[in-house]
């Protein structure tokens, strides 16, 4: 009997609603935990996660039995519930609709896995509107820019 074998990685980027800072540092780690939870039960492999203010990080080994954007819906409305049942948002928690969704192959894992936990380092000098412009020039990703997240004004 003959199996499916894969090597499948995806880098997933995401949005708070309205790009508010609502991701503390306090419940951060926790969250993280919850998230890397969610994908573990849907059959996925979290191998790198990191939770910014306003913006997520995740680097994921895909099992192809699931879909990327059933993944990602599972993972954005379960964490949304989580942060508004422990009431460390202000009001109501919402990540904004759509994200971004990378490949990788294994030998650039490293640099990604290095890239992904370094967030905080590398918003010093890029912002996250800089940063993922710069994500969908260098896959070559053709977007329309009302499309893409609501951005707050960090030019």
């Amino acid at each position: 009997m003959a199996n499916t074998y894969t090597q499948l990685y995806i880098h997933f980027v995401f949005a708070v609603k309205g790009r508010q800072s609502l991701i503390r540092e306090s419940f951060r780690d926790e969250l993280e935990k919850y998230m890397c939870g969610i994908i573990r039960e849907r059959n996925h492999k979290p191998i790198a996660i990191y939770c910014m203010p306003d913006h997520t990080h995740i680097l994921v080994g895909l099992n192809p039995a699931e879909s990327i954007s059933t993944l990602m819906q599972h993972v954005k409305s379960k964490s949304s519930g989580w942060i508004d049942k422990r009431q460390v948002g202000t009001g109501e928690f919402n990540w904004q609709s759509g994200y971004g969704a990378f490949s990788y192959g294994r030998s650039q894992l490293d640099v990604i896995v290095n890239y992904i936990q370094n967030q905080p380092h590398h918003h010093r000098t890029k912002t996250f509107k800089e940063e993922y412009l710069t994500f969908l020039a260098l896959f070559d990703i053709d977007f329309k820019q009302e499309y893409l997240f609501d951005w707050i004004d960090e030019d």
